[in-house]
């Protein structure tokens, strides 16, 4: 009985902020697409699970472990054996399921599916957190964690890949630009979203607290202000 408890507070972050986001769309996508986009992000966790205790494992023996001190190797499985791996896998789902599509046809579609697939991803994850605690269900522990990730992992997936998204729309506009723009923007999430796990994970006193609420609220109003700015492109996303 208590799995299906967990899968509901597991998903609740996902579809609020779904909600929110669907919402700033003038021109609101199939729901079946959305559906489906969400349900491929919830599968792009299952990798990302796989490779990240894959990068832990290898990191933390030798030779590996011989030839780097302990706090590069937990700056490198953050940054790139987490944060890195998981920005690349939710922009895979979007290239791959999205991109080609033939109802991809706005500057706001790139960005829009960027936050559906990170949305579906940061579900999964919320739920394979709270499987732990299984065959018990604990209300006050399922209830706390999923309002903590609500307002953290799961807004910062969701910020992060709306960050790839703007500029990924930008680049098919200027594509002389577009591997630069493209780099730029994750790059820029994949930094962000490993500076924010390292703040909580190694950090002391108030910046582990003050760093993650600075990115996530300078994020959200770049994401903010990067569906206003699309919004005024008249002109058709079409990718060569």
């Amino acid at each position: 009985m208590s799995y299906p408890l967990y899968i509901f507070f597991g998903l609740a972050p996902s579809i609020v902020w779904l909600l929110f986001y669907l919402r700033k769309d003038v021109h609101p996508e199939p729901n079946l697409e959305v559906i489906k986009i969400f349900f491929y992000g919830m599968l792009a966790t299952l990798p990302a699970v796989f490779l990240e205790k894959g990068i832990l494992e290898i990191t933390s023996e030798p030779p590996f472990s011989n030839f780097f001190p302990p706090f590069l190797i937990t700056v490198f499985n953050i940054f790139i054996g987490i944060a890195l791996i998981e920005e690349v896998l939710k922009y895979l789902v979007v290239r791959g399921k999205v991109l080609k599509n033939a109802e991809f046809d706005e500057p706001t579609d790139v960005i829009l599916y960027m936050i559906i697939a990170a949305l579906g991803f940061a579900a999964l994850e919320n739920i394979l957190i709270l499987f732990r605690f299984c065959p018990a269900f604990l209300f006050k522990e399922a209830f706390s964690i999923s309002i903590f990730r609500f307002l953290g992992a799961t807004f910062l997936h969701t910020l992060c890949s709306g960050t790839v998204g703007f500029f990924l729309a930008l680049s098919f506009f200027e594509t002389k630009k577009r591997f630069q723009l493209f780099a730029t923007g994750l790059g820029l999430a994949f930094l962000l979203h490993g500076l924010y796990n390292f703040s909580i994970m190694e950090m002391e006193g108030n910046l582990k607290v003050l760093i993650p609420i600075i990115i996530l609220i300078g994020l959200a109003i770049f994401v903010s202000l990067g569906f206003k700015r699309l919004k005024k492109m008249k002109s058709t996303c079409k990718i060569s």
